[in-house]
């Protein structure tokens, strides 16, 4: 079956054609690891996730490389400010390493805790320093880099197109902030690759500039090139990093090797709190920690993300959180129903519900549509085997640990209710057995009645 990607480079929805029919190789930009990954962050790495399980359920073979940002990356992305490690070690007391290792933890704790699959290869750029000292030196040589007093500077105008992703108006923009900072650029877009480290800088290399630091986009050309090749299938990240970070990465692989590095590059949108931004400011910047404070499995904001397609922005709110629990217990509870049942399914039925599926998240990750064949399944009223199967398969997709079941221990006073409740129907005491089911239910359990007898859910 064909598969569609969603592709900035050319804004149109494209056929994916793989370089090699075997493996699909993808580069991720990972976290800068200053501080806590948010749940907009965890919504990327959500995204990238079922783009990598989509593929493997089509059959292929997946190389995955994600960075470790933990050095160049400065306060503002347009190369002023601090660098964010340093400015986090200050405010917290440790050494940039000591943040850095902290973080990663952290992150990557997270990602467990959301069910995704690790790429084949994490690096981190303090381990690639002379790799990307030697990319600027060849930049330099090859005339598309030139020094300032400040750092080593790209020039866009040697590119025969730039930018490339986000088609801005340069021409028409004004300089900004960039220009005021270093008057020395040749062009107010220039874009730093290598910065020289004040006296007092806590991270800094040895290079033919004087003690300096990587600028933020080099890392990932290099490490890109370094463990895919100057060519490879997928580039994906956040929305945000269209008009600086990916747009300077095309220009340094154009500069390093004339090509663009990636065939296709797909991105994530924004997450957005009751409708509006987050910030700090406004006192709603979520951690996933703090789901799982309010009681909530992480999977469920795993399964909450799935109700709207990742190219679109998503509104993250608590009764969003809510309704998508009650779906997840509602999933694992008929997957449970099905595993246990005897009745048959026709083999039609079965390739109907996979091809449907696959249609869908073959159809740029289209998880609402994926959701609405997975509840098709999962609804039947006749509870088959095939189907629990069925569905083990399709969570190889989403990834939400369908058949992870915990029963819950009824209460005692809960239990003494369906006794007497039990005991009310023996004689035939509609009025006290209909009491007693109402009393259940304030205390957050639902009756249901069948030849077999009564049994009781949590609502």
């Amino acid at each position: 079956m064909d598969i569609y990607f969603y592709n900035t480079l050319t804004h149109s929805k494209d056929k994916f054609k793989p370089i090699d029919k075997r493996e699909v190789k993808i580069y991720s930009c990972g976290p800068t690891v200053y501080k806590d990954a948010t749940i907009g962050n965890m919504r990327t790495n959500i995204f990238q996730d079922n783009l990598r399980r989509t593929l493997e359920y089509n059959g292929f073979k997946v190389k995955q490389v994600m960075n470790i940002t933990d050095v160049g990356h400065l306060v503002s992305d347009g190369d002023t400010g601090e660098d964010k490690m340093i400015k986090s070690a200050k405010e917290e007391g440790k050494t940039p390493l000591e943040i850095a290792d902290y973080y990663t933890k952290l992150y990557f704790k997270d990602l467990d805790r959301l069910n995704i699959e690790l790429p084949e290869i994490i690096c981190k750029a303090t381990e690639h320093i002379q790799d990307m000292l030697k990319a600027v030196e060849t930049l330099v040589k090859k005339g598309y880099a030139y020094e300032t007093s400040t750092a080593i500077y790209f020039d866009i105008s040697k590119l025969n197109k730039y930018p490339v992703l986000s088609n801005l108006d340069l021409e028409n923009q004004k300089a900004g902030a960039r220009v005021e900072v270093d008057g020395e650029k040749r062009n107010p877009h220039d874009f730093a690759i290598w910065i020289k480290a004040p006296e007092n800088h806590l991270m800094k290399w040895d290079s033919p500039w004087g003690p300096s630091y990587p600028g933020w986009h080099i890392e990932c050309s290099v490490m890109s090139q370094k463990y895919l090749g100057e060519v490879f299938d997928i580039h994906t990240g956040g929305i945000d990093l269209i008009p600086t970070h990916h747009e300077n990465e095309i220009a340094q692989s154009k500069g390093l090797y004339g090509k663009i590095p990636a065939h296709y590059w797909m991105h994530g949108e924004f997450l957005l709190i009751n409708g509006g931004k987050m910030s700090k400011s406004l006192g709603n910047v979520y951690l996933l920690q703090d789901i799982v404070d309010k009681g909530y499995d992480p999977l469920v904001y795993k399964l909450f993300c799935y109700s709207i397609q990742y190219r679109k922005k998503l509104n993250f709110t608590w009764e969003g959180m809510d309704a998508a629990k009650t779906s997840l217990d509602r999933l694992r509870d008929a997957y449970q129903k099905h595993l246990h049942g005897t009745e048959d399914i026709s083999e039609e039925d079965i390739n109907k519900y996979e091809k449907e599926f696959n249609g869908a998240i073959n159809d740029d990750l289209n998880m609402p549509v994926a959701m609405s064949v997975v509840w098709e399944v999962a609804k039947r009223t006749e509870k088959s085997k095939r189907l629990a199967e069925l569905l083990k398969r399709f969570d190889k997709v989403l990834g939400i640990k369908i058949d992870d079941y915990k029963k819950e221990e009824i209460p005692e006073d809960i239990k003494e209710l369906l006794t007497k409740r039990a005991e009310a129907r023996k004689n035939k005491d509609w009025n006290e057995s209909d009491k007693l089911r109402d009393i259940i239910k304030e205390k957050g359990y639902i009756v249901k009645d069948s030849k077999e007898g009564q049994t009781v859910e949590k609502i």
